[in-house]
């Protein structure tokens, strides 16, 4: 039996490094590029257990749940966090960094997520990342969410390490993801006795393995389909444009969020600044006594495909999320969305010829 996933010959370590060099051009970064043989969460843990320890104070900024759980992480490694929450519905300011600084001078790490899709908010990177370079702290960005929707500048933002996946806007694959790294962070991980070394976490393993062996020879085989997945993704991306990628995603973003608004029964933004909301994905509360899970599934019912979930943990009583990243992000998905939410919200969801109206007015 033949397969086109089968029998594929090795990937080469010239092929791999190609790849990494169109990751790094995507990224526009003169950094490192590592792509590690995992789900995104793979370099976000190595990271910071590479570049943090008993000696850091972090700021660990929480805009979202992902904000919590590498606040977990840096705790586990013996650093002191200091956490710097901010209401999901927002997303948090420069000044507010500023002021935590100052208030500890003593903080040396700085870790931020760029866009939580889980709450649908964004955070203004290229302005905190001036004042954390000015007070000199190692910035840790997770870019996962924000990649192909929004820019994602590592070298121009001040950025250390800046992870990201091609699950979400890049309309890619789950499996590989990849993490930018500056000498600064290269340095920190060198002078940590207890960053991860000959392990499935360590950055430094590839390093001194294969970037500093000139990238000639892989740690260990490659997950081979994942890899070509993301080449194929990196050059579709080349082709059509990356600005017309993030354009469509901003575009996918106002349309949905204009039409949840014309359609009425209730619904309304989550995140309720349209300046603070990703693109990736629209976040939308619900009416008092509707439970989101439920008008989620009620909505899935007729089209289980639709990019809707409900939000996660306690946030399924409130939240709804319209995933339009990827190949959702296109005037068809969002429209069957909306139609499939005023459906679910029967006789509350008065508006929906008005709502695709407002959705195909605000596609620009």
């Amino acid at each position: 039996m033949t397969h086109p996933f089968l029998d594929l010959p090795p990937l080469s370590a010239a092929h791999f490094a190609s790849i990494e060099d169109g990751v790094a051009r995507l990224l526009r970064t003169e950094q490192d590029v590592v792509i590690m043989q995992g789900e995104a969460l793979l370099p976000l843990e190595g990271a910071i257990r590479a570049t943090a320890g008993p000696g850091t104070t972090a700021l660990n900024v929480i805009t979202g749940p992902y904000g919590q759980t590498f606040g977990d992480w840096l705790r586990d490694c013996g650093a002191t966090v200091i956490d710097l929450a901010v209401p999901f519905h927002t997303a948090v300011t420069a000044g507010q960094v500023r002021e935590a600084l100052a208030e500890h001078p003593e903080i040396d790490f700085v870790s931020l997520v760029h866009a939580e899709a889980a709450t649908g908010n964004t955070n203004p990177v290229a302005e905190i990342g001036e004042v954390v370079r000015a007070h000199g702290a190692l910035f840790s960005l997770d870019a996962v969410a924000s990649i192909g929707a929004e820019p994602v500048l590592p070298d121009a933002w001040g950025v250390d390490l800046c992870v990201i996946g091609a699950q979400k806007a890049m309309g890619g694959p789950a499996g590989v993801s990849a993490v930018s790294v500056s000498e600064r962070a290269w340095a920190r991980m060198a002078a940590n006795p207890l960053a991860p070394r000959r392990s499935y976490l360590s950055l430094l393993d590839w390093k001194e393995r294969w970037i500093d062996g000139g990238r000639k020879v892989l740690l260990h085989a490659p997950a081979q389909l994942e890899m070509l997945a993301l080449e194929a993704c990196v050059e579709r991306i080349s082709a059509v444009g990356l600005d017309a990628v993030m354009e469509r995603h901003a575009a996918a973003a106002a349309a949905t969020r204009a039409g949840a608004l014309a359609l009425g029964g209730g619904l309304e933004p989550y995140v309720r600044d349209a300046a603070e909301a990703a693109p990736v994905a629209t976040t939308l509360r619900v009416p008092s006594g509707t439970v989101a899970a439920e008008l989620v599934a009620r909505a899935l019912a007729a089209d289980p495909a639709l990019p809707l979930a409900a939000g996660g943990g306690a946030l399924a009583k409130e939240m709804i999320r319209v995933n339009h990243y990827g190949s959702e992000a296109a005037p068809g998905a969002v429209r069957a969305s909306l139609a499939a939410l005023g459906a679910a919200l029967g006789e509350q969801g008065l508006g929906v010829e008005a709502a695709l109206r407002a959705a195909d007015t605000a596609w620009v």
